[in-house]
């Protein structure tokens, strides 16, 4: 399946989620998923098997013609250009003062590569986190510090890293205003 379909299913089925005012947790319940995996296939981390996909559709009540005749299925050959309208926040962690956004999700030799901004307060209050992926991460704007392993770095506007997020890590932002920076998310499984 085309990679840009998977991520509209995905953004679809978020979408209808949210206007019916239908929680995680309610859905999950109803398909009789977790609530864990239905955060996956919402934030295209995984993809759904057609079993489950077909019984997200009809815990959601929509048609399932209009649910898949909306999907854009033309490829594109050319340059992909997305503009900033069109990114969506994504509920990553359960932490106040801290936002991500999606610019682009696609596979690149069957591993799966997500472009995010990620913003956070200088108050967020935010744990420490781990994810089944390497990061790059380039900042943006402001200053943070960020904890891997036990070890402190300081970075700023400008700076750039690389490290293995399925280490334990936290952040914190040092600046009186949110920093900002782009995260690009290389992950090891399909």
């Amino acid at each position: 399946m085309n990679e840009e379909i998977i991520l509209q299913i995905s953004n679809r089925i978020k979408e209808k989620r949210k206007e019916g005012g239908i929680t995680l947790q309610q859905l999950a319940e109803s398909v009789g998923v977790t609530k864990g995996l239905l955060s996956q296939i919402e934030n295209n981390r995984t993809v759904p098997s057609l079993i489950v996909l077909l019984s997200i559709v009809k815990a959601l009540r929509v048609d399932f013609n209009d649910f898949f005749d909306k999907l854009d299925t033309t490829q594109n050959s050319g340059p992909v250009i997305i503009k900033g309208s069109e990114h969506h926040r994504v509920e990553k962690e359960y932490t106040k003062g801290t936002w991500y956004y999606r610019i682009t999700s696609f596979k690149h030799q069957g591993k799966l590569i997500d472009v995010m901004l990620y913003r956070q307060d200088k108050n967020a209050k935010k744990g420490y986190v781990s994810t089944q992926a390497h990061e790059f991460n380039y900042m943006l704007k402001g200053k943070a510090e960020y904890t891997i392993e036990g070890k402190k770095y300081e970075i700023e506007a400008g700076d750039s890293f690389y490290y293995d997020a399925r280490k334990s890590h936290l952040s914190k932002c040092l600046s009186e205003e949110p920093y900002e920076m782009l995260v690009i998310y290389f992950f090891d499984e399909d």
